[in-house]
């Protein structure tokens, strides 16, 4: 651990990346927040930590009878889900196949699903709360939402294929509430930077740090609304883990690959000219499911506080948690040591090492793909505007991993073998 007080800071940062490894745009908003007069005994951040809207990307921070929706983040419940199946093995050419019919059943990028998706697999609604009054954006962004559910995202999102250094096969998905969990995160932010004006703040608006005060309306709605959206990002996991289970167990016809699916035993593409196939018998583990972008009241340093997690992820003693690296790169499954100076935390992953545009426009295409195709994984590096999520734009994950022994004990190191990215 790393302990380091900025010029002029009111607040003391714990950090698990020493001061001079992060990015200048970083420590400037590190700066910002540990000006905030409501912040809570220290700054913690997490190895993985680069700027972001406001709060840096691997932050804890902890406050007292207020909370920040940029301490949070757009993506509100973004997290990680991963099983292991009781496959010890699995050729290229299954392999293959599994990622085709993955990318059928869970829509990718913006794409939704063309129909709604089961009600019931949407999230319980509080009976005490009325609806939509209680919940005026989940309210009507409901009727998308249910087209959303079971559907992977943008940008750093993924579907993984992973042989595990205990022998399995897993697989492993990073995703979050979708567009429901910006728009509430818009909604809120753009109240509190209204009200902060109103109440003249001595917290810069240029700092987007807007806050909202816990005993006012506005602050209740936005925790439960965030509530909601954690709620729907975790069931948006559960279902393509539901989707990549049948991936793994479907009836394929060899003729056409599956491309028709299967009625009454006849294939629907080739009108049953295909020999018919079962994918391997297959059993899984239950699921590990977890969030790293959300608030919650919990104790620390003997007070009850709202603890912020933007990119990082609960590791309280014992607890199991998921920290991806990037997809030519291992991921872990971790359990927390509760450590009480990173309030009970650790990364939610490797982190960036450069924007989106600075990968498109300065990392060598060739030069990603020869590194991916060398270690025979089915990657989604296949053009320029695809480096923005190669290996080379992710800090190395040794490295942080290295980082945080204080926080987490590895159980599982996860190699990737394919990879569907939004």
């Amino acid at each position: 651990m790393h302990i380091f007080k900025l010029n002029n800071s009111k607040h003391l940062v714990k950090s698990w990346i020493p001061q001079d490894k992060i990015e200048e745009s970083a420590i400037a908003q590190i700066a910002n927040v540990t000006n905030l007069p409501f912040l809570f005994n220290h700054l913690a951040i997490m190895p993985d930590v680069h700027a972001g809207f406001g709060v840096t990307i691997g932050s804890v921070l902890a406050t007292k009878d207020v909370v920040l929706p940029s301490a949070v983040g757009v993506d509100i419940g973004c997290g990680m889900a991963a099983v292991k199946t009781s496959l010890t093995g699995i050729s290229i050419e299954r392999l293959k196949e599994i990622m085709t019919l993955i990318r059928k059943k869970i829509p990718v990028g913006f794409n939704h699903h063309s129909k709604p998706q089961d009600e019931n697999l949407m999230p319980y609604l509080d009976p005490n709360n009325l609806w939509p009054s209680s919940y005026p954006i989940c309210s009507k962004e409901r009727e998308s939402a249910l087209t959303q559910l079971g559907t992977l995202g943008s940008g750093n999102h993924f579907i993984e294929l992973q042989k595990g250094s205990d022998g399995y096969i897993w697989f492993m998905i990073h995703s979050g509430s979708r567009n429901l969990g910006f728009k509430v995160a818009k909604y809120y932010n753009d109240i509190a930077v209204k009200l902060n004006e109103k109440w003249h703040t001595s917290v810069p608006k240029n700092h987007e740090l807007a806050f909202l005060p816990i005993d006012t309306k506005e602050a209740i709605d936005y925790l439960r609304e965030m509530k909601y959206c954690l709620d729907f990002a975790q069931a948006n996991r559960d279902l393509m883990v539901q989707r990549i289970k049948e991936a793994f167990t479907q009836i394929v016809c060899l003729d056409c690959n599956g491309a028709g699916g299967i009625k009454d035993q006849k294939c629907i593409n080739c009108n049953g000219r295909g020999y018919f196939d079962h994918f391997a018998e297959v059993s899984f583990d239950p699921t590990i499911n977890i969030h790293h972008n959300y608030v919650a009241i919990e104790n620390h340093f003997g007070h009850n506080v709202w603890v912020h997690r933007k990119g990082a992820t609960s590791a309280k003693e014992g607890e199991i948690g998921i920290i991806p690296g990037s997809q030519g790169t291992a991921s872990y499954v971790v359990k927390g040591k509760g450590n009480v100076n990173s309030f009970m935390s650790c990364s939610h992953g490797a982190g960036r090492t450069m924007s989106r545009t600075k990968a498109i426009k300065e990392l060598n295409l060739a030069e990603e793909q020869r590194k991916l195709d060398e270690q025979g994984i089915l990657h989604t590096v296949r053009n320029q505007k695809s480096l923005d999520e190669s290996p080379s734009a992710y800090k190395d994950i040794l490295e942080v991993m290295k980082n945080q022994e204080e926080l987490v004990d590895i159980i599982v190191e996860l190699k990737p073998l394919a990879v569907i990215k939004g």
